[in-house]
């Protein structure tokens, strides 16, 4: 088994015995050596953002002191939710290796498939508000700060 994935799958084992969240575990890793772990940690932190992958995202740019992580992998234990495949891809990691699939989250109770059929609706300009109700409003003024930030000479695009 690859080492890196090895720590995923034992931090998700360990998880599950602490009962900090769901069975799921993740590493960062840049240039052979793990920068950043996570486990989830949604019940112990009452946090619904807390995923493993993004966990392990903070602490791997905590590490380094970096918002990006170019150059790095991430292994996890389970297939990626929608919320950690979108932080996966801010953080500019370009490759992903998974144990369980999406299907095996779905088999043991997580409800990741009901996001991604939203998510697939939207790209087609569909709105299911049974999920989620969008609506925009007051444009007019907040368009004015964006304005602004395109305009600064300084501004850090990430």
């Amino acid at each position: 088994m690859n080492e890196f994935m090895e720590v995923a799958i034992d931090l998700s084992d360990d998880n599950f015995d602490k009962n900090y969240g769901g069975p799921f575990g993740a590493c960062v890793v840049k240039d052979g050596k793990i920068i950043g772990k996570g486990i989830n940690r949604v019940i112990k932190n009452n946090d619904p953002t807390a995923h493993a992958e993004i966990i392990a995202i903070r602490d791997a740019c905590k590490n380094i002191k970096s918002y990006d992580l170019s150059g790095c992998e991430i292994y996890t234990s389970c297939y990626p939710c929608p919320m950690c495949l979108s932080a996966i891809i801010w953080a500019n990691i370009k490759k992903v290796y998974y144990a369980n699939t999406k299907e095996d989250a779905a088999d043991i109770g997580f409800r990741d498939d009901y996001i991604y059929d939203y998510i697939e609706k939207l790209a087609n300009n569909v709105q299911d508000k049974k999920v989620l109700k969008l609506k925009s409003m007051n444009r007019e003024e907040a368009i004015k700060v964006f304005e602004r930030y395109e305009e600064d000479k300084d501004k850090i695009i990430y």
